[in-house]
C-alpha cells in the first residue's frame, strides 16, 4: 500500500510504499476513501521535535477486525479518528473510536462532518448559548468553523451570528452559511458584542476576542494555537472563558460523544447542516493539501482521497 511519512522536522512529505498493517486487539483494518486533513496534523510536521505518524480522521471501508471486534465486520463503511498513519490506503482504527456512516452519506461527507462537527459542537455546547443570543464565531471559514457557524444558528437559536475571518475574500463563503455578518481578524471594530464566542484560533487573538464579549459573556477556546489572557480583562466585564478538548470527552464520556454524533447525522439528514469541501487532493498530492491549509486559504475542508 501507499503511504504519506516525512523523515524531519518541517518535511518534506514522502510517498512510500509498505505492507499494509494488521489490526490488533479492539482494531478495525479500513480500506481509506476519504482522509481528514487538519491544522494540528499540519503542525505536528512543522513543529514536532521528532517525526510522528500523521493521523487524523478518516473514513471507508472495514477490511477485517481485530480479536474482540464486536460492532463492525468486513464490509461496513465506518469513520473514525486514526492515532497511527492516517495518510495511507488502509488505516487501523479502535473500535471505541469508530462509528458507522449512513448510506445516505458518502465518505467525503463523513470526514467532513463528524470529527470537525464534534469539535464545533461541543465548543457550543460549553458556551452553555440561549436562544436568542448573538455568537462570534473565529476562523468561521474553516472545517470546524464554517460547522459552528451552522450550529450557532440551528442548534444554539443565536439571533445574531458574526464569522471572523483571516481574509475578506471568505466573506461570501461565510454569509452563505448563514452569517449574519463577517467581520476581519484586523478589523478596528468587531461589532456590536457578543454574548459568547468560539474561538478555534487563540494566540495575539484571544485579547479582541475577550474585548468583543457582552457582559457577562464567555468565550470557548478549542485551539491549540495557545495564547494569554489578562485576568482583569475578564474581572471589568464578568466575562469567563473555559477549554474545550474532544478528546476528553471521547475518552471519558462516551455516551455522551455518541450523542452528539447521532445528532449531527440527524441534521445533516434534513438538510440543516451542510459541511463544505474546500478541495479534494490525491494522497501524493499531500504537500499540496497542506499548503492550503498552513496559508489559510481553505473555505471548508481540506481532503484527501487515497
Amino acid at each position: 500500500m501507499r503511504r504519506i511519512r516525512y523523515e524531519r522536522p518541517g518535511g518534506p512529505l514522502l510517498l512510500e510504499e509498505t505492507p499494509a498493517p494488521e489490526p490488533g486487539p479492539g482494531e478495525l483494518l479500513v480500506h481509506c476513501e476519504a482522509v481528514g486533513v487538519t491544522l494540528p496534523v499540519v503542525r505536528k510536521v512543522t513543529e514536532a521535535a521528532e517525526p510522528v505518524p500523521l493521523g487524523g480522521e478518516l473514513a471507508g471501508e472495514v477490511v477485517t477486525v481485530g480479536e474482540g471486534v464486536t460492532r463492525y465486520r468486513a464490509g461496513d463503511r465506518v469513520t473514525g479518528l486514526c492515532f497511527g498513519h492516517g495518510y495511507a490506503d488502509f488505516a487501523l482504527l479502535h473500535e471505541a473510536m469508530t462509528s458507522p456512516v449512513p448510506d445516505t452519506a458518502t465518505a467525503v461527507d463523513a470526514v467532513a462532518l463528524v470529527r470537525s462537527g464534534l469539535v464545533a459542537l461541543g465548543a457550543l455546547e460549553a458556551a452553555r448559548p440561549g436562544p436568542g443570543e448573538a455568537a462570534l464565531v473565529t476562523a468561521a471559514a474553516s472545517g470546524v468553523g464554517h460547522l459552528a457557524v451552522q450550529l450557532a444558528r440551528v442548534q444554539g437559536g443565536a439571533a445574531r451570528v458574526v464569522g471572523a475571518v483571516s481574509d475578506p475574500g471568505k466573506a461570501d463563503f461565510v454569509r452563505s452559511l448563514g452569517a449574519d455578518h463577517v467581520i476581519a481578524y484586523d478589523d478596528e471594530s468587531w461589532g456590536d458584542p457578543a454574548d459568547y464566542v468560539l474561538d478555534a484560533v487563540g494566540g495575539e487573538l484571544l485579547t479582541p476576542a475577550v474585548a468583543a464579549l457582552a457582559p457577562g459573556g464567555r468565550l470557548v477556546a478549542y485551539s491549540s494555537g495557545g495564547g494569554t489572557i489578562q485576568a482583569y480583562d475578564l474581572l471589568v466585564g464578568a466575562k469567563s472563558v473555559v477549554g474545550f478538548q474532544m478528546a476528553r470527552i471521547a475518552r471519558g464520556e462516551p455516551e455522551l460523544y455518541e450523542r452528539w454524533r447521532r445528532e449531527l447525522w440527524r441534521l445533516f439528514a434534513e438538510g440543516v447542516l451542510k459541511p463544505a469541501v474546500h478541495g479534494e487532493f490525491g494522497l501524493e498530492d499531500a504537500a499540496k493539501a497542506h499548503a492550503v491549509i498552513e496559508s489559510r486559504r481553505n473555505r471548508g475542508k481540506v481532503v484527501l482521497r487515497p
